[in-house]
């Protein structure tokens, strides 16, 4: 049975319940000479309470004025219904015996209403066989009996029938958020549309989908404008009015005729105009939060971090209590300090705290280890062989340390299967490979390495729904929704990095140099800075190189200048960093920077001392190890420290395991759980329409006293 994905269920609480919908119809009614109160309720078939519900500003005893507008409920109700050949998940107390049961033990954050929708069974189902649920809260390591049906009986889903409507996705939607918005579960939402994807929770801006009509949302069924009384004060015109209640003067006019007979606005004249409304704020400017049991006003507003006044404002139901699985709205502007995912507020866990010791991952890991190629007797040799193959190196220190990580994920308690092949490098030999093995039988694979390899990989596991981690950076998309870009792209390198500057900047100047190459950083860096000042790059001879007359005369003598290096030339990085170093001084200060830190700035030739000088600044997928368990674990294994390959591998492997070990379904812990942080790395996997999971995580690393720093991001 598939794991139904749990940020969907964090909010989805209400059932399809019913298949008719009562609405309430009204018209309007204009007062005649002559006419009162009783004689129009008998008019209509209504009483006079009914009409003094829906018009506030009458008074009994009052007399009604001519050419009144009343608003007069329909005496009856009109039930709305269409038969539709789709199975929607609703609760249901039927009392059909089990054929048997299960048993369930608590895991930590589980809820009784996910571990209803684990196993497709009803809340009141599941309490029926656990009575002790009736007076006690669900708590981690209880043993649950699940009840078990014979095949085709699904005594908790039935037939219903409800009126369906197209749909059309907005922009950042989800299953889950539109699930709640139609008061539906997620189950019921995928019944539906049984075209989308099994294996990601991902919704394209502009899809369409079929959902229950939401009861009262006709035209015709739309609810009354209500009325109030108005006194009119000193000075007050139409046209002030007008906008005030924002209605047009020809409807004041219309419901107030009196206006015209007497000459216009009077003070001291009794109005009858709409009811203010407050301004609707759109769904985008709210993120959701699912209230946990045993939580009070006080932990959740300070969890939260908003004040009560606030949440009460946005959820107005919350006035009567707080109930576990209630879910609420947050204003996103007061979300700045909680990680947001999928608009729906994470809750801070651990995932060393929350595995699942009964999972057992099956793991495919394929690198190319050229075995074929190696003489392992020739120890010289094969040194020498490994230090003039790139491939070769990455490869071994890739899996040098995920070795490391099952160590270490075997003292947690939990097993793990692997299964590694030597690719050889070779797309051919990864066919012949896969062709041979089952790989439906694995959770996960790791590998290989070359963008045609992994292309390969991903396509024959993708119709089984096996997701591929992809160890490498892949320039381009590779159209299979089960691919892991487990190394961040240069392009969201580039957009963190502007980001973390916009926070950044207050007076500082801002300057750009770039090569011909890097135009696309240079219009992205100017988009987010229009006052930025362009510094051209000169050519001298076979050179390229920058004026330093030119650069002197654009920095400022009053604020820091802070200068974006854009450049893949290794010759332009150094000559670039050279000159920027000699123009610092005590009057003229210079931080420089980059969107993206490729090897051009990592030469040999760039002076380490002047980059620390200027503070360089850049985003990076990677930092230096900070775990010494990690180093010294290595230490004692290979006998030597672990390079950055070594630690990369570690860290990939302790974040896939850990997830597995989470959730068997990676799809479902990348929706779920929000950015994780290891000893060299950091992942936080987003779906990106038909490309697959990106990792977004990165750093921003700067330059300082000849070293390397992380900076604290606000």
């Amino acid at each position: 049975m598939r794991f139904i994905k749990r940020w969907f269920l964090l909010g989805c609480l209400l059932l399809v319940c019913a298949c008719k919908a009562k609405a309430q119809q009204f018209r309007t009614h204009a007062v005649t000479p002559g006419e009162t109160l009783e004689s129009v309720a008998q008019k209509y078939q209504v009483t006079a309470e009914d009409l003094l519900r829906f018009n506030k500003e009458l008074q009994v005893g009052t007399a009604l004025r001519p050419n009144t507008i009343l608003v007069i409920p329909n005496s009856g109700t009109q039930t709305i219904s269409a038969p539709v050949n789709q199975k929607v998940a609703t609760d249901t107390t039927d009392l059909e015996k089990p054929i048997g049961f299960q048993s369930h033990r608590v895991r930590k954050k589980e809820t009784l209403y996910s571990i209803s929708r684990r196993y497709e069974i009803s809340e009141e189902r599941l309490k029926r066989y656990n009575p002790d649920l009736y007076s006690q809260s669900l708590q981690k390591g209880m043993m649950l009996r699940i009840p078990r049906y014979a095949p085709g009986s699904e005594p908790d889903l039935e037939v219903g029938e409800t009126e369906l409507v197209s749909y059309k996705v907005q922009p950042r939607e989800t299953r889950w958020s539109i699930a709640h918005k139609f008061k539906i579960t997620v189950d019921s939402l995928e019944k539906l549309n049984p075209e989308l994807p099994e294996n990601t929770s991902y919704l394209a801006a502009g899809q369409e989908l079929i959902l229950p009509k939401v009861a009262g949302t006709d035209i015709m069924l739309e609810a009354p404008t209500l009325y109030t009384s108005f006194t009119v004060p000193p000075k007050q015109t139409l046209y002030s009015l007008s906008r005030e209640y924002g209605i047009s003067r020809e409807e004041i006019l219309k419901l107030n005729p009196e206006i015209a007979e007497l000459g216009g606005l009077k003070e001291g004249m009794v109005l009858r105009l709409p009811e203010k409304k407050a301004p609707e704020i759109p769904e985008s400017e709210y993120v959701y939060y699912e209230v946990r049991p045993k939580q009070t006003q006080y932990s959740l507003t300070r969890q939260l971090g908003i004040g009560y006044a606030d949440l009460l404002a946005a959820n107005p139901e919350i006035a009567t209590g707080l109930q576990a699985g209630m879910v609420l709205r947050i204003p996103r502007d007061k979300t700045t300090d909680l990680e947001v995912k999928n608009d729906l507020v994470l809750e801070p866990f651990s995932l060393r705290d929350s595995i699942n010791i009964q999972n057992t991952p099956r793991v495919l890991v394929l690198l190319p280890f050229r075995l074929d190629r190696l003489d392992l007797s020739d120890g010289e040799g094969t040194q020498k062989r490994i230090q003039q193959n790139n491939a070769l190196q990455y490869s071994l220190g890739l899996y040098s340390g995920f070795l490391i990580a099952l160590d270490s994920i075997a003292e947690l308690g939990l097993s793990v299967e692997v299964k590694t092949l030597d690719t050889q490098l070779s797309t051919e030999q990864v066919k012949r490979l896969i062709q041979g093995i089952d790989l439906g039988a694995y959770n996960a694979i790791l590998g290989p390495l070359s963008p045609e390899s992994v292309r390969e990989v991903a396509s024959q596991a993708s119709d089984l729904n096996v997701p591929v981690l992809a160890p490498l950076p892949i320039a381009e998309k590779i159209p299979f929704e089960n691919l892991f870009y487990s190394f961040t792209p240069e392009e969201m390198l580039r957009k963190h990095m502007i980001q973390y500057v916009k926070e950044q900047v207050k007076d500082q100047k801002i300057l750009v140099i770039s090569d011909q190459k890097n135009q696309d950083a240079e219009m992205q860096i100017l988009e987010a800075f229009p006052s930025a000042s362009l510094i051209e790059l000169r050519q001298e001879e076979k050179n390229i190189s920058l004026n330093r007359d030119v650069l002197i005369r654009q920095l400022s003598q009053e604020a820091e200048n802070w200068i974006f290096v854009e450049t893949d030339d290794f010759k332009i990085a150094s000559s670039v960093s050279s000159i920027l170093n000699s123009a610092k001084s005590d009057s003229t200060q210079i931080r420089m920077l980059t969107t993206h830190r490729n090897k051009a700035f990592e030469n040999e030739v760039i002076s380490v001392p002047h980059l620390s000088n200027l503070n360089f600044t850049f985003p990076s997928v990677t930092r230096e190890a900070s775990t010494a368990a990690f180093t010294a674990r290595y230490r004692r294994r290979f006998g030597g420290d672990p390079d950055r390959y070594a630690v990369r591998g570690f860290d990939l492997g302790m974040d896939m395991l850990l997830r597995l070990a989470y959730d068997l379904d990676l799809y479902a812990v990348a929706d779920q759980i929000g950015e994780v942080v290891y000893s060299g790395n950091k992942f936080n996997y987003w779906k990106e329409s038909a490309s697959g999971y990106y990792n977004t995580a990165s750093y921003i690393l700067m330059y300082e006293d000849l070293q390397i720093k992380e900076l604290k991001e606000p």
